[in-house]
């Protein structure tokens, strides 16, 4: 049985090591490469790979970006060169991973797992947001599917995110977008001395703050640039205090 594969990494050199490396594995049918996120989700729409070999740090879009705006995603085995023990967090929701330089026998190790059964490692839409969320990296921008429309939003645009159910609502220069993902994750990822968590519906970005008012015994409202009013809970009040230094 054939097993299709797709290669995504920015770096020529890793891509070629990569291929050299399959030529010994005749059950393995390379159908492309891709040297970036949005390449790489163009060719799994169209050519529906089995497998691919994904890097994570990459320009446009990040691996693990790429991974949560493709619906139903292949298998994966990670070749990065990223810190063994911070691979361990996700490792269990990937075929393997191949942490960079790798071996001929260690890359050969990877194909005889994928071999013995790629349908566990394929990751599921709910276990994508819980890959992104032992992630941590301070984020620099979002991407988000609409559609067919995949906008990049920088975290220096938002003025607010709002809880809303199983998604986050991003409001920023204007306009709203969704993203499966939880506010959890995004109050440890964002910058913590600019966003700060107001409510467990709100996590604002303090350089929109125009007006902080009185609301209520131990409430207040946040009133951005744009007029939206947030409340504000005790809690998230004196969360404001302290990186506001008021």
């Amino acid at each position: 049985m054939n097993i299709k594969v797709l290669i995504i990494d920015d770096e020529q050199p890793a891509r070629d090591i990569i291929k050299l490396f399959l030529h010994d594995h005749e059950n393995m049918k390379l159908l492309g490469q891709c040297k970036n996120g949005f390449e790489g989700m163009k060719m799994i729409a169209e050519l529906k790979p089995d497998l691919i070999f994904l890097d994570i740090q990459m320009p446009k879009i990040d691996g693990f970006e790429m991974l949560e705006l493709i619906e139903e995603p292949p298998a994966v085995i990670f070749c990065t060169a990223y810190d063994e023990y911070a691979i361990k967090a996700f490792e269990y929701r990937a075929v393997d991973y191949l942490l960079k330089p790798f071996t001929k026998q260690r890359f050969d190790e990877t194909i005889k797992k994928a071999e013995a059964g790629m349908s566990a490692g394929s990751p599921k839409r709910n276990e994508l947001t819980e890959l992104s969320e032992v992630y941590h990296r301070e984020l620099e921008r979002i991407a988000i599917k609409t559609g067919d429309k995949i906008d990049i939003i920088s975290v220096d645009a938002i003025h607010y995110l709002e809880a809303q159910d199983d998604y986050v609502e991003i409001h920023a220069d204007g306009k709203k977008y969704l993203k499966q993902q939880t506010m959890k994750y995004y109050e440890s990822a964002l910058k913590s001395d600019r966003f700060v968590r107001i409510h467990r519906r709100f996590i604002v970005n303090i350089t929109e703050i125009l007006v902080l008012e009185k609301y209520g015994k131990e409430t207040y409202v946040a009133i951005l640039k744009n007029g939206d009013r947030l409340t504000v809970s005790a809690t998230g009040y004196k969360r404001l205090k302290d990186v506001l230094e008021i």
